[in-house]
């Protein structure tokens, strides 16, 4: 069965059609929040970052949010495929127990667990994140407003309530309670027209990285905000999918004839959906013209049928398999195994050349 879908809006169709698909052309690289879905793009950006952009000279943003902030960034670090096949490492075997006397860990415990695991992967290597020769880091995240601006256990839920009933409303009425704010590496500009919601931009430094990074990968409730991030405004932050879920932003990379036209975007599903409390309201989750110049590489919808218990791995996994690690890692290892496929059928589909399967988006 046919692993992987390629989807492309009206303009990247076109350009596909005239110049084919080719390293040089793409000028941006997105990558979603999504939790362990994100551990089926593993061979994908082995293979776009191990190989293929590599016989390219053009300077790349990469722009993530939660486990994609944590992919991009790791994109940056020098070899970059044993870095990801590490990142598929510690993600599938990230284990929590709870403490004496409880049942379930807290927030607090997974939140001081991440930041050690990301000290230890990222410690002595955070200049390689920054400091890339062609690769702009960006990092997405979700600074709370009002009650939302310090973590409380009353206000919190409260303020995340408003933000799901205002959102429901008015995409832009979310920005009453969580702005996006993008820190980003080498002083380098957002790739995207940020009019879209409340926006601000920081600068991604070595002081503010890891903070940064386990900020963007802070889901609600599941890890604690982290708060006031060095050279960014005061208050707290969460994970960059609240926001931002897929990324649905207004590309704006510059072109000089077809180069750095096109928005490669490694996904988990078709759908760009643009905020995580949009996840139930299907009538957000069409394309839009924001879009147009992007590709969306995501994995067929039967072939995932396959995959151990008919699906994607997801954070669900964490209760389904409790304390049974062994269970989980064994089935999360053979959907990540399975992945190759995708990046096998990329890759044939880039020798072929033209738009011969290309679906719409």
């Amino acid at each position: 069965m046919q692993a992987l879908h390629i989807h492309a809006g009206p303009k990247a169709l076109a350009h596909i059609r005239e110049h084919g698909l080719r390293p040089e052309h793409v000028g941006v690289i997105p990558a979603a929040a999504g939790g362990p879905k994100g551990l089926i793009l593993g061979p994908l950006d082995r293979f776009i970052f191990g190989e293929w952009l590599t016989q390219s000279q053009q300077a790349v943003d990469l722009v993530g949010a939660s486990i994609g902030a944590w992919r991009m960034s790791t994109a940056c670090l020098n070899d970059p495929v044993a870095a990801f096949e590490r990142l598929e490492h510690d993600y599938i075997h990230q284990h929590y127990e709870p403490l004496p006397g409880q049942k379930r860990v807290t927030a607090e415990q997974v939140s001081e667990a991440f930041g050690q695991s990301l000290q230890a992967f990222y410690g002595g290597r955070v200049q390689e994140a920054l400091n890339h020769p062609r690769y702009r880091l960006h990092i997405v995240t979700s600074r709370g407003q009002h009650i939302l601006h310090r973590e409380h256990p009353v206000a919190t839920p409260l303020g995340y309530a408003g933000a799901y009933l205002s959102n429901a409303i008015s995409r832009r009425a979310l920005g009453g309670w969580l702005e996006r704010v993008v820190f980003s590496a080498q002083g380098a500009d957002l790739p995207f027209d940020a009019q879209d919601f409340r926006t601000r931009a920081v600068e991604l430094t070595e002081g503010n990285f890891m903070p940064a990074l386990q900020a963007s990968c802070s889901i609600p409730f599941a890890l604690k905000a982290v708060h006031d991030i060095p050279g960014a405004p005061a208050g707290a932050y969460w994970d960059g999918g609240i926001t931002d879920y897929h990324l649905h932003l207004n590309w704006t990379a510059p072109v000089k004839g077809p180069d750095r036209s096109i928005v490669l975007y490694p996904h988990f599903q078709q759908n760009v959906v643009p905020g995580w409390l949009d996840k139930a309201l299907k009538w957000r989750h069409g394309a839009t013209t924001f879009l147009d110049n992007t590709i969306v590489l995501a994995p067929n919808p039967e072939w995932v049928k396959t995959l151990p218990n008919g699906k994607l791995p997801d954070r669900k996994d964490f209760m389904t398999y409790g304390q049974d690690l062994k269970a989980r890692v064994k089935v999360w290892t053979a959907a990540a195994s399975a992945a190759r496929q995708l990046a096998d059928e990329f890759a044939q589909w880039l020798q072929r050349g033209g738009a011969e399967g290309v679906l719409p988006l």
